[in-house]
């Protein structure tokens, strides 16, 4: 059944509710990898369905289905409805649809050449020449793979109001990785780690630089097998945009969703050390960390022009100057807070209610160039690509692990050292950012994997960030 049928069936039966919501959703997921020169079995995943959500007498209700038909609807309506009234009275919050405005509209991800255009064929012969690079014959690289990954969600969502909005978002996300060991010494690097993720078609591999990223990951990797072990010590610590993400993501980010800040997230994935009467007052970093969501960047792995529950997305500064102003909340956390937020109520799936999601969350370039940051350092660290990552469940203490690093001394870049970490506290972190790179230096990541809620939701998270410099860091090498 198409949603314009669905929506036919659901106008009698809705006669006597306040408010219902259909939302159509189809999934799609392509997965090729080939391995120490070994094609894996293809993958492509696929699944459709509905959700429905009620609003009766201040009472929220939502249930599923796969199946399509008239009857698939009709019983899912019914129990979205049931569940409503059995909620009445019970709820958190008052729901109603007095918040929510009609929207029309249609997205779709930027695509110069579709990923469908290109034949299987080739494009597992591009993987098989890229490990081949990746290798190069050498015994010391004992693990080496090429993988490409699409999404591709359709979605429409349509309501009571007369809301009727279309979007498809094609997500592409590459991944380039080798394993090498020499003399009891083992190490890993890759392609921005699992952080190569953008909207659009098969152009965005040339766009990332993947055809020739090998032969610099093969090179890389070499060079770690044989560095020193990172130093421990307090320095000043510039982060590239790999692991910029990462840090945004854990110590900013999810801090600011609204729901975790009510504490919904408690049971499951904690709640946040920002409290509600900080917004509009408290400096969360230095004057130069400006952080906005911004749903409109091209290419950005989270794009789009509406929420799930339709809300029109705007670019909004959450940070400004270092000044917090606003969090990541959707209509109903507004609501139910009285805080400022943004359009971000998001679903992974048509089986999944909508949620406080992170989309597009960037720090804005600053003026440096990275030459410019790297002169004005003494003694200190140059950090690239996550691999690894630890922090409290209220989001504040943390500690992070990186793939490969230089040390800066007297304002050159000097040798590779193995094994980097570092570790911090979110609510003095930021506060210690001493230089924001420019445009020159930024990169347009994201990741595929964000968990959240129960049941767990991983939904896509797109950042863009600059490299940034952090004074008086305390940095530390693993072992071995």
């Amino acid at each position: 059944m198409q949603v314009s049928d669905a929506l036919a069936v659901l106008r009698p039966l809705a006669a006597d509710v306040d408010f219902f919501e259909l939302r159509w959703m189809r999934r799609s997921h392509e997965q090729l990898i080939v391995r120490q020169d070994v094609v894996e079995p293809p993958r492509l995943i696929e699944d459709a369905g509905f959700m429905l959500t009620v609003y009766q007498g201040g009472a929220a209700g939502y249930a599923a289905t796969a199946d399509t038909s008239r009857t698939g609807v009709e019983q899912a309506f019914q129990t979205a409805k049931r569940r409503a009234e059995l909620s009445r009275g019970w709820s958190v919050t008052h729901y109603s649809a007095d918040h929510l405005q009609k929207q029309t509209g249609r997205f779709r991800s930027p695509i110069q050449k579709p990923w469908e255009k290109v034949p299987l064929r080739d494009k597992i012969d591009l993987l098989r020449e890229l490990c081949r690079d990746l290798k190069k014959d050498d015994a010391r690289f004992v693990d080496h793979q090429a993988q490409l990954h699409l999404r591709r969600w359709d979605m429409r969502l349509v309501n009571s109001l007369g809301t009727d909005i279309e979007q498809t978002f094609d997500m592409v996300n590459p991944n380039l990785s080798v394993t090498v060991h020499d003399k009891g010494v083992t190490e890993m690097r890759s392609m921005n780690g699992q952080a190569a993720c953008r909207q659009g078609g098969f152009e965005v591999l040339d766009d990332m630089g993947y055809r020739d990223a090998a032969h610099k990951i093969h090179e890389e990797a070499l060079e770690l097998l044989y560095a020193e072990n990172c130093p421990t010590g307090l320095m000043d610590l510039l982060i590239a945009p790999d692991q910029m993400i990462l840090q945004i993501h854990e110590s900013i980010g999810h801090p600011l969703e609204i729901d975790r800040i009510l504490g919904d997230e408690r049971n499951y994935a904690g709640t946040s050390f920002v409290r509600p009467d900080m917004f509009g007052h408290y400096q969360y970093g230095s004057e130069h960390l400006n952080v906005t969501f911004d749903p409109h960047r091209d290419q950005e792995f989270a794009s789009y022009h509406f929420d799930d529950v339709g809300t029109r997305a705007e670019k909004t500064f959450l940070i400004q100057k270092g000044l917090l102003l606003a969090g990541l909340g959707g209509q109903l956390s507004q609501q139910r807070s009285g805080l400022p937020g943004v359009a971000n109520a998001r679903s992974v799936s048509w089986n999944r209610p909508a949620i406080d999601r992170m989309a597009n969350l960037n720090i804005e370039p600053g003026p440096h160039s990275l030459n410019d940051m790297i002169a004005g350092v003494e003694r200190g660290i140059h950090m690239q690509t996550n691999c690894s990552w630890s922090i409290d469940d209220s989001r504040n203490k943390f500690q992070f692990g990186c793939e490969y690093a230089r040390l800066i001394e007297k304002g050159q870049l000097g040798r590779v050292v193995r094994k980097p970490n570092y570790r911090g506290i979110s609510a003095s972190f930021w506060r210690n950012l001493t230089k924001v790179g420019n445009a020159g230096t930024s990169d347009i990541l994201g990741t595929a994997y964000c968990g959240k809620g129960e049941p767990n939701q991983a939904i896509t998270v797109g950042h863009a960030s600059p490299a940034c410099l952090f004074s008086a860091v305390e940095v530390f090498g693993g072992e071995g």
